[in-house]
């Protein structure tokens, strides 16, 4: 084996022995820009050797793909990476390779359905590099890019889009966070905090998201929101006392100019909250299985529990989450466990 190659195996290896050692939720959350660019240059330098070589053509794009799968896995962020990965798969004649890749890009891009259509049934060895581009031409992924091509037209547009897309990926949260926070730097600060619980719904675990939102409504002293988003932030993550330290800085404002501290939201407000948020995380409505017996003889309780056990079991956990918030803090203290249980699968 030649040296190079045999170095280069080690590497990957060792690499890929990281990648493993990870938790893969914070590769995920947290692109690394650094490696995506090694793996990507380690996959342009395995082409080389594709092309210079007839003989391993195929064995050095097979270590070329590995690479540049590890480049989106590491920085789904940087069009560089998904461009490589698409012409290496166009190189190796994988037609249904370049359609997956084509399919994750727009799950990172918010599963428009419009999108995902526009697959079916088409040569993705003739034009699924053309789709790539025609995406990124559309849609970057840089957030500055794609901000400086918005006007006031796009950006409403942009805006009624939101509503309709599947944000459940959490990479699909990062991407328009970042996009929702060049809106708020302009100014929009409305727009900003009506399009971000699309995103909040989907992933009610974004805490670093929620936390932006609770400084934001602190911010224009919106006491109750502000309190709202602490107060999830700490659900999901208790060791997080935001919520407490909000509470302390609040009373502090108020020592000596109020008798009566303000120590929360109001059970109305809670609960509306929670049911807009769980509204919100719809992606697809189950289809009701009661029948008129059933819905007349089940007590409440018994209703509620089926239809936050089917909502687990169909995967919907952030609507069972902020469903079973809901009935907690309105005393249902039966669905606590449920409640945790679909905090576990978020």
């Amino acid at each position: 084996m030649p040296q190079f190659l045999g170095d280069m195996i080690g590497q990957v290896s060792c690499q890929f022995n990281e990648m493993m050692s990870m938790d893969s939720s914070t590769v995920l959350q947290h692109p690394r820009r650094n490696l995506g660019n090694r793996y990507r240059s380690q996959a342009a330098r395995f082409v080389k050797l594709a092309n210079k070589d007839p003989s391993r053509q195929e064995e050095n794009l097979a270590w070329a793909e590995q690479n540049a799968q590890q480049a989106v896995l590491y920085d789904f962020t940087d069009e560089r990476n998904w461009r490589c990965l698409a012409e290496i798969k166009s190189l190796r004649k994988d037609g249904d390779g370049l359609r997956l890749v084509l399919e994750d890009l727009f799950t990172v891009l918010g599963r428009d359905p419009d999108r995902l259509n526009q697959l079916i049934g088409v040569d993705h060895l003739k034009v699924g590099l053309e789709l790539l581009e025609a995406a990124f031409l559309t849609d970057s992924l840089n957030p500055d890019s794609w901000f400086s091509k918005m006007d006031e037209n796009s950006i409403q547009s942009f805006a009624k889009r939101c509503t309709s897309l599947d944000f459940t990926d959490q990479r699909a949260n990062i991407i328009y966070g970042r996009r929702l926070e060049r809106i708020r730097q302009s100014g929009q600060e409305e727009l900003f905090i009506e399009l971000v619980h699309h995103l909040l719904a989907h992933r009610p675990a974004n805490h670093e998201l929620w936390m932006e939102l609770g400084r934001l409504h602190e911010r224009r002293n919106e006491i109750d929101q502000a309190w709202l988003c602490y107060d999830h932030v700490q659900q999901i993550t208790p060791s997080n006392e935001v919520r407490d330290l909000f509470l302390s800085r609040l009373h502090a404002k108020m020592d000596g100019k109020s008798e009566v501290p303000w120590s929360g939201p109001s059970l109305e407000t809670r609960s509306d909250f929670l049911k807009r948020m769980q509204s919100l995380s719809h992606v697809s409505r189950l289809e009701e299985k009661e029948t008129e017996d059933e819905v007349i003889t089940d007590t409440y309780e018994v209703t509620q529990r089926r239809k936050l056990e089917n909502l687990i079991e169909s995967g919907e956990s952030a609507e069972a989450f902020f469903m079973a918030r809901s009935l907690v803090t309105s005393g249902e203290s039966w669905a606590e466990e449920l409640m945790i249980k679909a905090q576990k699968s978020l």
